[in-house]
């Protein structure tokens, strides 16, 4: 139970009630108040009430300081319990859910059906795991921040311009954490990419012709000179074959060609791999 005073002149009561955090019902009763500012409230909020004791409890209290109660429940079963005794009680209440809901109902056929409890506030982690997904991912792109790469759940390995950082994000925005690590002609691949579960990494490769034509235009878009080694077909032959002699010392890793795929395609084919391997579903948080 969580009780809030707004400093105000008379004293009244509003029971929040919830099978849930009860967080939709407390931001649309705060908006509400605003028109009653002359008024002193108490905001008395019921979270998770589930059976019907919890329910009667609160009604009892809500009976003894004759408040007004505001109610999202879920359950049709547990809603009609509440709306018939806080009849019962004589007290003034809002079902703030249940007439969306049944109307709902009506216009997709759905009937009466059991309906899942605090669905909201699973939605709410899910956001979160998310958001904490793509700040782990940009703080790990293209091998900046090699600490913490255990807490990575995929790991890309590849040369430039492999889509190693597009894929990080896509992914990330499906709540994946991913790191990923540039592969330098000439320079071991870090040491901390060996320490860490190895069923998470991932090789990409691209087709030379492809990759030449890719920094290019890339070198363009930037106004810089695309005849460099950077898109030379020399010099991208030799880092193709640094990276495969990487791969095939490491052959715990699958190895993805980006070459003409939809980064959906690659990004869906890399999280049945490693879910499988890791023993995860397809997706983290969907």
């Amino acid at each position: 139970m969580l009780e809030v005073k707004s400093p105000m002149s008379k004293n009244k009561t509003v029971f929040i009630v919830s099978d849930g955090t009860g967080e939709t019902a407390a931001t649309m009763i705060r908006a509400a108040l605003v028109q009653y500012q002359n008024i002193e409230v108490n905001i008395i909020r019921f979270k998770n009430v589930r059976t019907e004791n919890q329910a009667t409890s609160v009604i009892e209290n809500a009976f003894e300081k004759q408040g007004f109660v505001i109610y999202t429940i879920a359950n049709k079963r547990l809603r009609n319990f509440f709306k018939e005794t806080l009849a019962n009680k004589n007290l003034k209440s809002y079902d703030l859910l249940g007439p969306l809901l049944d109307e709902l109902d009506d216009y997709f056929e759905t009937g009466d059906q059991a309906r899942k409890t605090g669905v909201l506030r699973t939605v709410d982690e899910r956001y979160f795991k998310r958001i904490e997904a793509i700040e782990y991912t940009v703080k790990h792109d293209d091998g900046k921040d090699l600490r913490d790469l255990d807490a990575a759940d995929i790991i890309l390995v590849g040369i430039s311009r492999t889509s190693k950082t597009p894929l990080s994000i896509f992914l990330s925005h499906k709540g994946w954490k991913v790191a990923n690590i540039p592969l330098v002609l000439n320079q071991p691949v870090p040491s901390e990419v060996f320490d860490v579960d190895q069923r998470k990494v991932v090789g990409l490769i691209i087709d030379q012709e492809d990759l030449s034509r890719i920094r290019r235009n890339r070198l363009e878009k930037f106004g810089q000179d695309p005849g460099g080694e950077y898109a030379s077909i020399q010099h991208i032959h030799q880092e193709i074959e640094h990276a495969m002699t990487v791969f095939r010392s490491n052959r715990k890793w699958p190895v993805f060609n980006v070459t003409e795929r939809a980064l959906e395609e690659t990004a869906s084919e890399i999280t049945r791999i490693v879910a499988a391997r890791m023993g995860l579903p397809d997706t983290v948080i969907f």
